[in-house]
Order: C-alpha cells, then sequence, then structure tokens
C-alpha cells in the first residue's frame, strides 16, 4: 500500500493549512483509492498556526483583547497539554489596520501581552509566543506594559503605546512581570533570523510592510535603540543583535529580554506537534506547499523544512502552491519530483485564490497519477 504524507502551509487569503490538506488529500484518493493518507498541516509559527494546533489536539480559547490601534478586536490563543500557544497577530495582526506611516508608529502589543496573561491566570504552566504578522513595531513594550511592567520617560511618566513613543523612553520596571511569570518556561516561537536593530533589524526590514517610509523606518529603529539601552539598564540581556529578537515588530526581543524567552525553530515546535517527522519517516510520496513558494520559502519556512525531513529518508517530494518563484535548479535542490502552480491553471489571480481547493485537489490528482506510473 502506497503511504503519502501531506502537510502543506496555508494558502493566505485562500485556505488554512488544515483546509489545504483536505484537499490535497482528496486528490491524492482520487488518483490512488487504496493510499494510506497521512494529512499532517504544518506552520511554521506564523499566521495559521493556531488552525495546525487545533487539528492536533489543541482547545481554542477566544477574548476580546486591545488591538493594534485600540479598537477591540477578537482574539483567541490555543491549548495543548499545559502549553499556551499565543500566536501574536491574532491581538495585532496587520490584517486589523491600513498600512501608513502613522499606523506603523503607532501600532502596538498590548492586547498579545492580554492573551498572555489570560493563559497565566487560567493556569499555563508553558508559554509559546509566535510572533508573525504583527502590525507593531514596539519591540514588545506594549506586551509588557500590559503584563505590569512600566515603560517610562526621564520623569518617571509612562510614554504611551506605539513604537513611535519609545523615542521617549528611559526606564523600564521589569520586576512585576519577573514575578509574575517566576515559575513559567516561555519560548518565542520563530524562524525569522533578523536582529532587532540595524539594515536587517525589525524597523528596517519589517517596517515598510506595516507602512512605514524612509523617515518612520529611522525613527523606529532609534526608539527601538533607546528600548534595548532601557531593557539592559533594567537587568535584562542585551537583545540588540540576537538572531530573531526582530521577528514582529521587535516582540520576540521584548520576550526575550522582559520574560526571559528562549528563541525555538517555529517550523521545528509545530512540526513536533503534529508528528509529520514520524510519518514522513515510513512514506512512500510527501506532499507539501503554501501560498508562495518563492525564496523566502528556503528560509526556515515550512515547505523547507518539509523538504528537509523528505531528503533525509529519501522520500519524492511533490509542491503544490499558489505561484512558484522558484527555477527548475532551486527545486531540484528540494528534492521536488513534481509541482503545479494553481495560477497556471486559473484564468486569473482571483479565480486562483476563489477556487483553490477544488485546483489543489485536481493538481494533486494529476501530479500523484504521474508519480504512479513511473
Amino acid at each position: 500500500m502506497t503511504r503519502v504524507v501531506i502537510a502543506p502551509d496555508k494558502f493566505k487569503g485562500s485556505l488554512t493549512a488544515v483546509e489545504a490538506a483536505e484537499a490535497i488529500a482528496h486528490g491524492v484518493r482520487d488518483a490512488l483509492p487504496e493510499a494510506e493518507v497521512s494529512s499532517c498541516p504544518v506552520a511554521d509559527g506564523g499566521e495559521g498556526t493556531l488552525d495546525v494546533l487545533v487539528a492536533a489536539g489543541g482547545r481554542l480559547v477566544e477574548l476580546p483583547v486591545r488591538g493594534p490601534l485600540d479598537d477591540t478586536v477578537d482574539a483567541r490563543y490555543v491549548t495543548l497539554d499545559g502549553t499556551a500557544y499565543i500566536e501574536s497577530a491574532r491581538a495585532c495582526g496587520i490584517e486589523f489596520v491600513e498600512p501608513s506611516p502613522e499606523v506603523a508608529l503607532a501600532a502596538h502589543t498590548w492586547g498579545v501581552g492580554e492573551l498572555l496573561a489570560h493563559a497565566l491566570d487560567n493556569g499555563a504552566r508553558r508559554l509559546v509566543l509566535t510572533v508573525g504578522g504583527t502590525a507593531s513595531t514596539d519591540g514588545g513594550a506594549g506586551m509588557l506594559a500590559a503584563l505590569g511592567a512600566g515603560v517610562f520617560d526621564a520623569f518617571g511618566a509612562p510614554v504611551g503605546l506605539g513604537g513611535g513613543t519609545l523615542g521617549r523612553v528611559a526606564l523600564a520596571e521589569l520586576g512585576p512581570v519577573r514575578e509574575r511569570l517566576r515559575s513559567v518556561e516561555v519560548a518565542v516561537a520563530t524562524d525569522v533570523t533578523n536582529p532587532l536593530l540595524g539594515p536587517r533589524g525589525a524597523a528596517a526590514i519589517f517596517g515598510p510592510q506595516k507602512g512605514a517610509g524612509p523617515r518612520e523606518v529611522e525613527q523606529l529603529d532609534e526608539s527601538l535603540s533607546r528600548w534595548a539601552q532601557a531593557l539592559r539598564n533594567a537587568g535584562a540581556p542585551d537583545v540588540s543583535d540576537v538572531p530573531g529578537a526582530g521577528a514582529g515588530g521587535g516582540v520576540a526581543a521584548g520576550a526575550i529580554a522582559g520574560l526571559g524567552a528562549s528563541v525555538e525553530s517555529g517550523f521545528q515546535l509545530i512540526a513536533g506537534l503534529t508528528g509529520v517527522a514520524g510519518a514522513i519517516e515510513h512514506a512512500d510520496l510527501v506532499i507539501t506547499g503554501e501560498g508562495s513558494l518563492d525564496a523566502q520559502s528556503l528560509d526556515g519556512k515550512a515547505p523547507a523544512g518539509i523538504a528537509a525531513r523528505a531528503r533525509e529518508h529519501a522520500v519524492p517530494l511533490m509542491v503544490l502552491a499558489g505561484r512558484i518563484q522558484l527555477d527548475e535548479g532551486q527545486l531540484t535542490g528540494l528534492g521536488v519530483v513534481g509541482s503545479a502552480a494553481l495560477i497556471d491553471h486559473a484564468p486569473s489571480l482571483d479565480h486562483a485564490r476563489a477556487h483553490a481547493a477544488e485546483l489543489l485537489r485536481e493538481r494533486a490528482g494529476e501530479l500523484v497519477r504521474a508519480w504512479a506510473r513511473t
């Protein structure tokens, strides 16, 4: 019996990873009705991680929190075996705002702190914070403030919320947060390696996605530098150059410095919960994919992680994506024996997005039939 493992990430704007896996599974069964199909949707710690965790048996907790610009948003997190998985974007995601220079300076992470506080109050023994897709560049200052930290100017007054306010920060008071998390383990799940500051830092790389122009990028980078200094003065480690500290607009830096968090690979962490590694070891074929397979996919994203596991066990790999922007050499390097881009089989991008499940099923069936014949 042919054993097929299906392990896609989300198709952003179209399908969750769980929905994508279901569509691909239908295509595999169309082509090989007797196949043993293992559905293992994956994520890399960014948007969509909670859907994968729920599919792995987690419990969804929903509550309203303060959004990135203060309007209330309906947020959620997942608990599984005593661990609370907090997706920052559910509280302060870029989806809640219209990017602009003003938004880039004003957006904050207070709601992320509310999610963490709720999880702590309800008995979480471990916290895992995923940090992709935020609207904020506040270095996690809002998150820490929501947990009881003080963020003050030189006169001892609170500086307010948003990355733009951190240009006035002079003092951080972390004692209340440390006391609250004294016996709780915290991890930041990300596969981003950007530091907090500089040309590869949170402001320079991610700020423009949030509406920051050159002037705002410079302002935010300087503000984050002052924030890092205030955290050092409060006895926290220097997070300026820590790989990954710039993730989520620097919310990772706030978690490392203020919550004592370690940094873990988002893909490795989630993959360990879904059982995908063991499934691949015994598979005859692996199918992965995501909305856009491009150069960024090679840098720690979930499909690259799946490809590495498949290569390790000499299992052939197929890739399905909304669009594929890798050349044949790059695909071959990943170990890909068959690939298809939905946009190549649709009259428009809008059509491909609207009919992604149907197209995934059709393309999966075609690829698997061709593979089975060889």
